[in-house]
């Protein structure tokens, strides 16, 4: 994979992928959603946060990425990576199947792309204004772009902690979860996403389609 920073670009394939899941910084909220996931058939975390394990080859930076059936979703999530000692920020989607999430969310995560976009920040840069950072994703929808998702990396438990959390070694890379969908989740054919400093003014952006294939039995 290739990345564009303001050191200069990276080229390098991680070594691993951790997905954080249930990453809220409000506890409640985050036991609430739980329950309403819960109600739907989606087995509870073993704990809070949770750091699934990924393929470190689902992660793209394709324009287009095919899924089996029309219940996936996207979601806008922090990426980290770690390469030659330094940690660096990016944007990426947890783009999950929303079935199979029912059956095993592990599963679920490991049945679809996580696209990512070309862009790292160096951590050492943000790290002062870390949750004054926004998080926003647009989907196509009924033949315009809508919000999706909005808010900022303070309504998420810091990065430090979920690095710790993960233990996070040198080659790896982490999703750092997500906010809530506004209307509900549900699947979109196009995402439009953006990761925005608004103290340096400048964002991370990421736009990609979704081919969703027959499910033939």
């Amino acid at each position: 994979m290739r990345f564009i920073t303001e050191q200069g670009d990276i080229t390098l394939t991680p070594q691993s992928l951790t997905i954080a899941g249930w990453t809220g910084r409000d506890r409640a909220a985050v036991q609430h959603h739980i329950e309403e996931l819960a109600e739907l058939g989606v087995a509870p975390p073993s704990q809070v946060p949770l750091f699934y394990r990924a393929a470190q080859s689902l992660l793209t930076q394709a324009d287009t990425i095919q899924v089996v059936g029309a219940t996936t979703s996207g979601e806008v999530e922090p990426l980290i990576v770690q390469h030659d000692g330094t940690v660096w920020l990016g944007l990426g989607s947890d783009h999950t199947d929303r079935d199979l999430e029912t059956v095993s969310v592990a599963a679920s995560k490991q049945a679809c792309a996580k696209p990512v976009a070309h862009q790292l920040w160096a951590m050492a840069d943000v790290q002062s204004h870390l949750d004054d950072i926004r998080l926003r994703c647009e989907i196509y929808e009924q033949g315009e772009w809508i919000v999706y998702q909005s808010g900022t990396l303070a309504q998420i438990q810091p990065i430090r902690v979920l690095i710790a959390g993960a233990g996070l070694k040198n080659g790896s890379a982490m999703l750092c979860g997500t906010l809530g969908a506004q209307g509900g989740v549900r699947p979109a054919q196009q995402y439009r996403m953006a990761l925005i400093d608004p103290v340096l003014d400048r964002q991370i952006s990421l736009e990609y389609r979704v081919q969703a294939l027959p499910i033939i039995a």
